[in-house]
């Protein structure tokens, strides 16, 4: 018998072995398998079944005809998105919100953790905690009338520009102004539940690299630069690929609860211009059409952002 036979039927003894593995293994963690099966139901009725729905994009889409009967138009929706003169505005502001977002929203919680970190008086670190966390969890709704309380015209950012001689304007219906006031309260409502995990991974650094540290005389600074940066480097890494991976992605909720036609020209994203498409104009297909575009370039931006640091480091996804 040659070796590629005996091969071959080593495979497919281990081929038949693998039902048989299976079994037992359901059998031996049933009760583990029950436990996900409750998350399993969520992604599949919620997030696969839905993707179906895609096909709506290369239809003209009919509520009478449904899915299956409406006509099949290919891509007529993608052309006319990018041949409109929407395209450009909203891809813009998307990618602009989303890279000041990057450069002033991703490194804030680190730097918030790390100097967090340095603070020994407990009662202290558990109140800034505290404080830094409870905007996560007001509502949408409530943090947009805040926004459009404080910069109104009689709002206290004006009261306080008044002092230097500013005179009040609706700060909202500046379109240069919307941009910096999104990503100002996106950092504040965010900030202190986002720090959360690099305060967990924090903990897991070895104290005795400090100790050893601080016998080589290095002070605060060089121990957060070659000890604690390092340490948290791996959680930095991942999270940064799965921020590159929603860089077409922007919370529409609070831009349309803050947005006005004034604004559009800076306001306007792919999620809201969905949502209007879509909700408002009952244009089903070429919504979902836009759609579907931005999550095929979020998928290739997050293959690139893994693959990058899979070349330069050895952190990646997968």
């Amino acid at each position: 018998m040659s070796q590629a036979n005996a091969d071959g039927i080593l495979a497919a003894k281990k081929a038949d072995k693998i039902p048989s593995i299976l079994i037992k293994d359901l059998k031996r963690n049933k009760y583990v398998y029950l436990m996900i099966l409750p998350v399993i139901a969520y992604y599949l009725i919620f997030h696969y079944w839905p993707m179906y729905g895609a096909t709506i994009a290369f239809k003209d889409y009919s509520l009478g005809k449904g899915i299956n009967g409406s006509e099949w138009v290919g891509f007529k929706y993608f052309l006319e998105f990018f041949n409109s003169h929407y395209f450009y505005r909203v891809l813009n502001n998307t990618i602009m919100i989303n890279l000041y977002q990057l450069a002033f929203g991703f490194p804030i919680p680190i730097i918030f953790a790390i100097l967090l970190n340095e603070v020994t008086n407990r009662k202290f670190k558990v109140t800034v905690q505290t404080i830094s966390y409870m905007p996560h969890f007001i509502s949408t709704m409530v943090v947009a009338g805040l926004i459009i309380a404080f910069t109104a015209r009689d709002g206290v950012i004006n009261d306080i520009l008044g002092l230097f001689g500013v005179s009040p304007t609706n700060l909202l219906s500046k379109p240069e102004l919307f941009q910096p006031i999104f990503i100002i309260s996106e950092i504040w409502q965010k900030m202190g539940w986002e720090s959360i995990i690099y305060l967990a991974a924090l903990t897991s650094i070895d104290q005795e690299l400090y100790q050893a540290a601080t016998i080589d005389g290095a002070g605060r600074f060089k121990k957060i630069l070659h000890v604690t940066l390092p340490g948290i480097l791996p959680t930095i890494t991942i999270l940064l690929i799965l921020q590159i991976g929603q860089m077409m992605n922007v919370g529409y909720e609070k831009i349309i609860l803050l947005y006005s036609p004034n604004v559009y020209g800076t306001a306007d994203v792919i999620s809201s211009f969905v949502y209007r498409k879509g909700l408002v104009e009952f244009n089903f297909s070429y919504s979902t059409a836009v759609g579907l575009f931005n999550s095929v370039i979020n998928f290739i931006l997050l293959i690139i952002a893994n693959w990058t640091s899979r070349f330069l480091s050895e952190t990646s996804l997968w």
